[in-house]
């Protein structure tokens, strides 16, 4: 049973999900916007927000963290950088998911989840 369990599993194990959400928040930070499907993005949503949080610690152990995390020098800078001066001011909610139908092939809810 799945009581208290929080999360989506996402028809994957720990270490492919674990990977998705990486490569997910990767694309998020380097274009702003990305289309995905709707259980994906709102876990990225959480995923992302986390990874927001660590880096407006701004020290070197949150930045080692990041790069732990994301396992890119250039993502990890730009997410330090430049979005934490746009994100600032937010607490948390620094993303919005917009609704833009069904996939054609199996009917899937699409999505696109840009950083506000």
């Amino acid at each position: 049973m799945r009581h208290q369990k929080r999360g989506r599993i996402l028809k994957r194990k720990k270490g492919p999900r674990r990977a998705l959400l990486r490569i997910l928040a990767k694309e998020l930070i380097l274009h702003g916007k990305i289309k995905t499907t709707e259980g994906k993005a709102k876990e990225l949503k959480r995923y992302f927000d986390r990874l927001v949080r660590t880096a407006q610690k701004d020290s070197l152990a949150s930045k080692r963290k990041l790069f732990g995390e994301l396992k890119d020098r250039a993502v990890v800078n730009k997410l330090t950088k430049e979005l934490k001066e746009q994100l600032k001011k937010r607490k948390s909610g620094h993303t919005r998911i917009t609704k833009l139908g069904q996939r054609k092939g199996d009917r899937a809810p699409i999505v696109q989840i840009e950083i506000i």
